[in-house]
């Protein structure tokens, strides 16, 4: 898609909208995406030229290596993604903000044209970000701010690298890339969990084979650790999760002071555990090495991206690590009712163990 066509799309989709608040965040969202792709740069001539920095070059390579790899061994959908470059001068692209009501873990969903809806609402300008957060702090939500080092256009633009990406580790960046290419293979509107587990699985898989087929055996365990160090704390969050719906499910016999005392002591005892777990780590874990505050917000996001990464997982192994096969089983899936997908995950999930 050329960068005509691809403007004349993101002002249809907006021409389609109404609503002053509306008009505003898509118009600062059509501005830094094009902002985005108008600064780029094609990756094949900034590998041949002189002026650019080795340590890009080597970086480009390596993103270079992982697209034909993610394409003739992954199945995946490259297209031309990330055959262009762009220097952000930042380590995220967007910031994204997640917000939950102060006594219930599930997330406030913003909806969009053609994606559907999400648990979350990514901007380009963290000022703007923090103006809505205010909007839900009023009204007594709990709120998180993350940044956000890439996002997939789903295949309606050909997304770019850029300096986020660069700034990560070798491993870390083949991951990312993984990971939102596989968002191109299917997407659902409406069920982020689904979207984000999904993707997370290709990364985690994607990425093994790519440590596998280069002998790199330092990468494959530091892989593993944060794998290992990902399903601990989920197996934290899970637990904690449990308790706090058990205690939003008495909102309506228990005052709200009493509510938010036990809701502080759940969270301080998930900040405590975490904090004993991740303390012999020798790489920062999912929720950073001290967390400050965690909320319902946090919860909901991990959860998002966590909650169906075994399920995906073992559904690539009963179709004998074969890619083309698993995805089209998971288009099957998709086309199922939101009831019987979300127990054929369950099913699935209870039969994955973990050998990565």
């Amino acid at each position: 898609m050329t960068q005509l066509s691809q403007i004349y799309l993101v002002m249809l989709l907006i021409t389609t909208l109404s609503g002053c608040t509306t008009l505003g965040y898509y118009s600062q969202a059509v501005s830094g995406h094009l902002s985005l792709m108008m600064s780029t740069q094609p990756v094949s001539e900034l590998l041949d030229a002189p002026s650019t920095p080795p340590a890009l070059q080597q970086k480009l390579r390596v993103a270079h290596d992982a697209r034909e790899f993610a394409k003739d061994q992954l199945a995946l959908p490259v297209g031309d993604a990330f055959s262009s470059y762009a220097e952000l001068g930042r380590p995220w692209v967007v910031v994204n903000l997640v917000a939950a009501p102060e006594f219930s873990l599930d997330a406030h969903r913003w909806c969009y044209p053609v994606v559907g809806c999400q648990a979350y609402r990514g901007y380009y300008q963290l000022e703007k970000a923090r103006a809505e957060e205010e909007s839900f702090i009023a009204r007594g939500y709990d709120t998180f701010i993350a940044g956000v080092t890439a996002y997939s256009t789903l295949g309606w633009f050909d997304d770019p690298l850029h300096s986020g990406f660069t700034a990560l580790s070798d491993n870390r960046m083949v991951a990312l890339m993984f990971h939102e290419l596989a968002h191109r293979v299917v997407y659902i509107s409406d069920d982020t969990a689904f979207n984000e587990s999904f993707a997370t699985a290709v990364e985690l898989e994607g990425l093994r084979l790519w440590l596998t087929q280069r002998g790199d055996q330092q990468g494959f365990r530091k892989a593993l650790a944060r794998l290992r160090q990902r399903d601990q704390t989920f197996t934290l969050v899970d637990a904690a999760s449990g308790r706090l719906e058990t205690l939003y499910g008495q909102g309506n016999r228990l005052p709200e002071a009493e509510l938010r005392q036990q809701k502080a002591r759940i969270f301080q005892g998930l900040r405590d555990d975490y904090q004993t777990l991740s303390a012999g780590w020798d790489q920062p874990g999912p929720f950073g090495e001290n967390p400050a505050k965690l909320n319902n917000a946090n919860l909901a996001l991990f959860s998002q991206y966590n909650q169906h990464v075994p399920a995906f997982r073992q559904l690539l192994r009963d179709h004998q690590g074969d890619f083309r096969a698993f995805y089209a089983a998971v288009k099957r899936l998709s086309a199922q009712s939101p009831r019987r997908r979300q127990k054929a995950l369950a099913r699935l999930g209870q039969h994955f163990h973990k050998d990565f």
